[in-house]
């Protein structure tokens, strides 16, 4: 543990940070450190996983709370009886040894926590994060990713044992996985509950293990998993796995796989909420004239008409086009805002007739006018 570097440092926030700092910090790692990202820089897989494994403990109210107190010690699934606290594993040890000498027995502050060291555990969240393009988080997509995740050995179906062999109960603690001890201390004798040292506190003992997991019962193993993305997700969000996550221990049900969504940028749309927005360039003449011009949107190309004298800056909407929201069938709308692209390097003839459509737009004569603006859109479209 004395390699591992703190986990706020990993992220580059102080301990502090609220859970959406914690978020915001790992979702700028992922994407700084994501190996697709970064085929080139082998580096770059393992700070990712630092990062990815810093995220699972802070975003856990209760693993980082450990962690707070005891820093990598507490959340290493490896620490424990013979640790850095004298063999107390949490508070309760603590106060349980404290006042078992003056009757208030194994109970009386919550048990010690190794009495149920075999009952069944929930296996642990798996945190990971996929990179989707524009199109892909309107439309809705269906992509597969691989997860390394503990799952049931398929040699020994989770005993840790080999064909033919079984687990025993350890003679040392008949199978509680824990043995109390006495101590004499200036207040009395005190008695503590330890995890049984024979067997590890599983109160079971291998002779055989399986040649496969090497007795624990789980193994890790790259899975690939399909994920249904719904269309409308943003950049940001995070969808849930129920029990695609490492599976139980001693029965308990598997974790979930949480996958952090990341969207990249797109050349002509961007997106407030459920609302598309984007910009177009029309001619002078288109302006000046009015035109039927052709939008862009996550639909495919539209047909829209602006009207005479349309100004820079002007924005149109287009009802329904935007992102169809989550769990539900509504969508969000399209906004689009006209640029006038104005003429550039213009010969002597256009000037003239630029000078000329100026005067003539004081000019109560219909007739003259209208010759004016022929020219116009003649000579400019």
């Amino acid at each position: 543990m004395a390699d591992k570097r703190d986990y706020y440092e990993v992220l580059g926030i102080q301990k502090g940070a609220s859970e959406d700092e914690i978020k915001k910090a790992f979702k700028k790692k992922a994407r700084e450190f994501h190996p697709d990202l970064h085929p080139d820089d082998p580096s770059c897989e393992e700070k990712f996983k630092e990062a990815n494994e810093a995220y699972e403990v802070l975003s856990d109210p209760d693993k980082r709370s450990k962690y707070d107190q005891f820093g990598h010690a507490g959340v290493d699934p490896s620490f424990g009886g013979g640790g850095g606290m004298g063999g107390f594993t949490d508070m309760s040890d603590i106060l349980e040894n404290i006042f078992g000498g003056f009757g208030f027995g194994g109970g009386g502050f919550g048990g010690s926590s190794h009495s149920s060291a075999n009952a069944p555990k929930r296996g642990q969240d798996i945190n990971e994060s996929i990179i989707l393009t524009f199109m892909e988080s309107c439309m809705g997509v269906k992509k597969d990713i691989k997860v390394h995740r503990m799952c049931t050995c398929e040699s020994c179906n989770g005993t840790g044992a080999n064909a033919g062999s079984s687990a025993e109960i350890c003679p040392d603690c008949q199978g509680r996985g824990s043995i109390k001890t006495t101590q004499r201390t200036p207040f009395g004798a005190i008695s503590s509950t330890k995890p049984c040292p024979h067997c590890g506190g599983k109160g079971k003992i291998i002779k055989n293990p399986c040649d496969s997991c090497h007795g624990v019962g789980r193994k890790r193993v790259l899975k690939t998993v399909s994920i249904d993305i719904p269309a409308g997700i943003a950049d940001g969000q995070t969808i849930r796995l129920t029990g695609q996550g490492d599976c139980g221990v001693n029965g308990g049900p598997a974790g979930n796989l949480n996958v952090t969504v990341s969207v990249k940028s797109h050349e002509i749309f961007t997106r407030e909420g459920y609302d598309i927005h984007c910009e177009i360039p029309v001619t002078y003449a288109q302006a000046v004239l009015g035109a039927e011009i052709t939008v862009p949107t996550i639909d495919g190309n539209v047909k829209y008409n602006i009207g005479e004298g349309t100004q820079s800056g002007t924005t149109f909407r287009l009802k329904n086009k935007g992102v169809k929201k989550l769990r539900s069938s509504d969508r969000g709308h399209q906004y689009v805002k006209i640029n006038i692209e104005v003429p550039k390097n213009l010969s002597k003839k256009q000037k003239d007739i630029i000078k000329e459509f100026e005067e003539s737009l004081t000019d109560k004569n219909y007739t003259k006018r209208k010759t004016f603006f022929d020219k116009i859109k003649e000579i400019f479209n």
